[in-house]
């Protein structure tokens, strides 16, 4: 028995260890490596994610409901018949998350400023696995006695500024992905002269293009038909006219000119996505007239006297709709996009202030692999990797719980108009990001962009 104790304790070692995955078990994938370092952490993050959405299952509900803690201090805010079951799943979201932020913001402090693998540092950050997810499991036990409306209404607070600075740094990571895949494909087209390649990038450009056209027109069906909804109309067409003029700066000569990894493929993806943000806006929005549902849509909109959302269709809205869907998706696209991309000539190099080029695992003669790829420089930044995943909770809490407001009435905790500004806002600020990124090269001569 005390063998068969030693051998589970040694490969418990082997895997969770960094130090001991290296030495003693060579059977087992290293955990040194920069890139499946970074990896782990983002699969560490989509299971609370995961949990996270398990917790809005409907049938989990009435169990999540016999929590003391959850309800308590909470339920007499606000209509006494309203049914604690009906919001539960929120507040446990909002509590799981809030343990995965506190998790990576504890990393963020403990990484700052770590240069080399030869810091003992480095050894916390690429190894000890079973004992962070033992502290993720701590937090996330200990959130669940906390009571009372307060941790609601400030996790809303840093939700939302959270999810705003993460919805900009998903832009930056759809920008860099768009100039990856440009070189790459027009790169191809120019060794091997096949017109396949540019035939691709045109499919795609006219895709997001038409994709963006398509959306725009829905919206100004949908959403900004009714005479009281001028405030969607000028959303739509603000962002539509940016869109344009940016697509033209794009491709002028002097953009061109001094930055030739600019393109419509860029501009085309930044304009679906602006239009992602813009509806995501509008949904959010109080007037019911003005923000119909998928059901209402399908019947033709809402009735011109319903001005708000029905208390009883509460179970069906705390559920993950579509909007939370694309969101998840785009979400998990950046940040594994974020977690493989070591070059530090890209935008999520010097994002992460990555200190040079790195391989992402080297060979020795004899054909093994090296665990430690970063004993001269750390490949990327661990503190501000961490920042982002600590974003990246937020993000999720705030989508998974449709930004509602836990302070406000609860038939109407879907929409609100903090989450409508701060959304619309997001795309404004993303849209001047990228006109700096167009522009930048071309003000500023003896800046080096490449």
């Amino acid at each position: 028995m005390g063998c068969i104790i030693g051998s589970l304790a040694s490969s418990v070692a082997c895997c969770f260890g960094s130090a001991a995955c290296t030495l003693c078990c060579s059977a087992c994938p290293s955990c040194n490596n920069s890139v499946v370092t970074r990896i782990a952490y983002a699969l560490l993050l989509l299971v609370g994610v995961a949990v996270s959405c398990i917790m809005l299952a409907p049938g989990l509900a009435d169990q999540l409901a016999k929590i003391p803690y959850l309800c308590s201090g909470v339920q007499h805010v606000y209509d006494a018949a309203l049914n604690c079951k009906n919001f539960v799943g929120y507040l446990a979201v909002y509590r799981v998350c809030f343990s995965m932020a506190a998790f990576f913001f504890l990393f963020t402090v403990l990484m700052i400023n770590v240069k080399s693998s030869r810091d003992p540092r480095s050894a916390i950050q690429n190894g000890f696995w079973f004992f962070k997810i033992l502290i993720i499991v701590g937090i996330c036990v200990g959130a669940f006695f906390i009571s009372g409306p307060s941790f609601g209404t400030a996790m809303m607070i840093i939700g939302m500024i959270g999810a705003f600075v993460f919805i900009l740094i998903q832009l930056i990571l759809l920008v860099d992905f768009a100039h990856a895949w440009n070189e790459k494909w027009l790169g191809n087209y120019e060794e091997s002269q096949s017109k396949a390649w540019f035939a691709g990038l045109l499919f795609f450009t006219s895709f997001f293009y038409l994709l963006s056209l398509g959306a725009i027109i829905a919206f100004y069906i949908l959403y900004a038909s009714n005479g009281e909804c001028g405030l969607h109309k000028f959303f739509v067409s603000f962002n539509m006219i940016l869109c344009v003029i940016l697509s033209i700066i794009a491709v002028l000569p002097q953009v061109q000119e001094v930055n030739p990894r600019s393109g419509l493929l860029q501009s085309s993806i930044i304009t679906a996505y602006t239009m992602f943000l813009t509806w995501s806006a509008m949904t959010n929005n109080p007037n019911h007239l003005c923000n119909p549902s998928f059901s209402e849509i399908a019947h033709g909109g809402p009735s011109s006297n319903s001005t708000s959302g029905n208390p009883g269709d509460m179970d069906a809205a705390t559920g993950i709709d579509g909007k939370s869907i694309v969101s998840l998706v785009v979400f998990l696209a950046c940040v594994l996009y974020a977690s493989i991309r070591s070059s530090s000539h890209s935008s999520v190099g010097k994002m992460t202030f990555s200190s040079s080029e790195k391989t992402i695992i080297s060979t020795t003669d004899d054909g093994n692999h090296n665990a430690d790829d970063e004993e001269e420089g750390v490949a990327y930044s661990y503190s501000f990797f961490h920042f982002m995943l600590l974003l990246a909770s937020l993000y999720t809490m705030m989508t998974l719980t449709h930004w509602y407001k836990p302070s406000s009435d609860f038939t109407h905790m879907n929409t609100n108009l903090p989450a409508m500004w701060v959304k619309i806002s997001s795309s404004w600020v993303g849209l001047l990001l990228y006109f700096w990124t167009l522009i930048a090269p071309v003000v500023l001569h003896n800046r080096d962009f490449d």
